[in-house]
């Protein structure tokens, strides 16, 4: 999609902190993080949610990417977050499905 940033990063048209990346997925800072550690782990094509995915497939991906960069930064033992939000009212800002892995301090449940 043109216009998605996420998309634009994935191309390299746009510079983001890359932490890691496969044939399917790509992981990189957040730019606000709300941890020591905040990536960003999205597909590399453009899925606005997850009540857009039609091949659940590509969700494996993500999820195996995203517990790579938890391992690599140090939060296996100590225990990491990984949160999708679907929708405005999930506070999703950026239309691209996007895994969030959050660690690196205590975090408080329920989240916010």
């Amino acid at each position: 999609m043109a216009e998605c940033i996420f998309c634009k990063i994935v191309e390299g048209k746009i510079p983001a902190k890359k932490i890691a990346e496969t044939e399917h997925a790509f992981a990189f800072a957040d730019i606000h993080p709300t941890a020591p550690v905040h990536a960003l782990v999205i597909p590399r094509q453009h899925i606005a949610t997850l009540n857009e995915v039609q091949d659940w497939s590509v969700m494996g991906p993500l999820f195996e990417l995203a517990a790579r960069v938890a391992k690599e930064s140090g939060l296996e033992q100590s225990g990491w977050r990984a949160v999708i939000n679907t929708g405005p009212d999930a506070n999703q800002l950026v239309f691209h499905v996007h895994l969030h892995v959050i660690g690196g301090r205590q975090l408080g449940w329920p989240p916010g």
